[in-house]
């Protein structure tokens, strides 16, 4: 209840003698209060059960009961009345008694009437504060469990404090994980948003993740975005996090039923091309067969492996994944078999390989047209018989691998050249899976600019808005010979050098710059600039090239041919 007291206040008076009924009755009425009065235990008890009371004065002792008895059963189902106990006799172990209990105050007979009012006062503004306090959670809760996206709250020690309906409905919780830790629950999903909560903590800034694929038992296919804020005091001191987990299943499922889902797990494409090869990647998630993913460097080869292994059976199972070009011959056998102590020098102990490591699971092999003869014989090998054997032990072991391939190369003109093993390339390619260059689906380039922008605002604290015209002109009318990556490195240069909401030209690499439609008033400029930038990138790198290519957001081949065109030398 919710009371005002400038209107009367319900006050009720328990005691056994009636002449001090009778008085604080006659004082507390003439204050414009309405007063009830009880001679004893089971009286009193019968008013309160009956009625609603704003402050309750009880005498302690009431014949063969107690007014601590009289505290003890209110506060069964009422912990926001005041109750103020009366004493003839007051010492330390009854007072702390009643505090213990939630008593609000207690007076000592003979009780003057100044003092009954102060206390009577006192008590009742206490009482409005509670009643003001409980009104503003009630209304609180209302909106927290009206809004449809789901709502969920952490403390600064990552303790679940509240989440409303839709949130529970979506994630799974129960009431009783309020005060559970995020690490505790068991919550069948990925745990993106966990570490999403995590984030926001640590980083003490608010942060995004669209279209996450959520599965959860009971709810297949389920689709979110999350957004995070941290939760901060009037001093400014962040004491948690606020989680909003919006389902955007329905959504997901209509685009996809259009062919028009413009963010598949971590690929975003509207392009027709990409919607077809979402369509695929969704097929051939349900079933174990080897898929062989083609393209160019740079056009998300590894996102797709992602994708297969997350859209399946086995995505409660290691994803492994190896870049066979970055391993010498060597290296590669053991990181793939596993050896035993003492196989070769420098084995001091037993070693797991990452076949036997994405056992259930998918084994992604990157760059697999680099690997030697000999390792095509031995992976051959593994694709037939389903087992594998360490180095220096010949016993074989049994694996249950789904196993994911990609090249950037022509393995057919490997095939023809002698280069590659037939019957291998014949079994990588059960399924193969073309990824088109970046320059074959344009149309995507204005989504693939717009999350790199929100992710490197975030990276390095800029606040760009988008692009001047003539830039999103020159984006479009570049090649992009290192394809996606290319353009993520394109977006990071120009969000180094923009200090403004709009990027210009001259904020991007000096490659983009000589395809706008205006170079050709430009051009001797750019390659004097881009001279400059390709030989800075140089000397920062010692003349690594590889690093500098990554630095400026080109293949390493593009870069030789420039270090060739302007006779660079270290």
């Amino acid at each position: 209840m919710n009371r005002k007291f400038d209107s009367p206040a319900r006050i009720l008076i328990i005691d056994d003698e009636k002449c001090l009924r009778f008085s604080f009755e006659r004082f507390l009425a003439a204050e414009g209060h309405e007063v009830s009065t009880a001679a004893d235990f089971d009286e009193a008890l019968n008013l309160l059960q009956n009625g609603e009371y704003d402050l309750v004065f009880s005498d302690i002792v009431l014949g063969g009961r107690t007014g601590i008895e009289v505290l003890r059963a209110l506060r069964e189902y009422d912990q926001s009345t005041p109750v103020v106990m009366i004493t003839g006799f007051p010492n330390v172990d009854t007072a702390a008694e009643a505090v213990r209990l939630g008593a609000y105050d207690y007076i000592s007979k003979p009780v003057v009437k100044k003092d009954l009012l102060q206390v009577a006062r006192s008590a009742l503004k206490y009482k409005q504060a509670l009643d003001r306090e409980a009104e503003i959670r009630t209304n609180l809760a209302a909106i927290f469990d009206s809004v449809k996206d789901g709502l969920v709250s952490v403390n600064a020690a990552g303790i679940f404090t509240d989440f409303n309906k839709a949130a529970a409905s979506l994630c799974g919780l129960e009431e009783g994980d309020r005060g559970e830790t995020m690490d505790s629950l068991d919550i069948p999903c990925s745990g993106k948003c966990r570490e999403l909560l995590r984030r926001t903590l640590e980083e003490q800034k608010p942060l995004e993740l669209a279209r996450m694929h959520c599965e959860r038992l009971g709810r297949s296919g389920q689709v979110v975005s999350l957004s995070t804020a941290p939760l901060q005091n009037n001093e400014g001191e962040i004491f948690g996090t606020v989680m909003a987990v919006r389902d955007e299943t329905r959504l997901n499922d209509l685009e996809r039923s259009l062919n028009k889902r413009q963010c598949f797990h971590r690929m975003i494409a509207r392009s027709q091309k990409m919607q077809e090869i979402f369509g695929l990647i969704e097929n051939l998630a349900q079933v174990p067969s080897t898929v062989l993913i083609l393209g160019e460097s740079g056009t998300g080869k590894e996102l797709v492996a992602e994708a297969l292994h997350l859209s399946g059976q086995r995505k409660k199972r290691p994803l492994v994944k190896v870049n066979c070009a970055a391993l010498s011959d060597t290296l590669l056998e053991s990181e793939l078999f596993g050896h035993v102590k003492g196989a070769f020098t420098g084995a001091v102990k037993d070693h797991v390989g990452r076949f036997q490591k994405a056992d259930g699971g998918t084994i992604f092999l990157d760059e697999i047209g680099d690997i030697s003869p000999r390792m095509q014989l031995r992976l051959l090998r593994v694709l037939q018989e389903k087992e594998v054997e360490r180095i220096g032990d010949s016993t074989p072991i049994r694996v249950d691998v789904r196993i994911v391939a990609a090249t950037n190369q022509d393995l057919e003109e490997k095939v023809r050249n002698g280069e590659f093993r037939q019957d291998l390339y014949y079994r990588l390619k059960v399924i193969t899976l073309d990824l088109p260059a970046l320059r074959e689906r344009k149309e995507d380039i204005p989504l693939l600019v717009d999350h790199f922008i929100r992710h490197y605002n975030e990276v390095l604290g800029r606040q760009v808005q988008g692009l001047g015209n003539d830039v999103a002109d020159a984006l479009r009318a570049y090649d992009w010979p290192g394809n996606i990556r290319q353009l993520e490195h394109a977006v990071e240069h120009a969000l180094i050098h923009c200090g403004e909401p709009i990027v210009r030209l001259a904020h991007l690499p000096a490659e983009v710059l000589q395809s706008a439609p205006s170079a050709g008033v430009q051009n001797s400029g750019m390659k004097d600039r881009e001279q400059e930038e390709i030989l800075a990138a140089l000397e920062k790198t010692d003349w690594n090239k590889a690093k500098a290519a990554r630095l400026l957001g080109i293949d390493r081949k593009t870069l030789y041919r420039k270090i060739e065109k302007y006779q660079l030398a270290g």
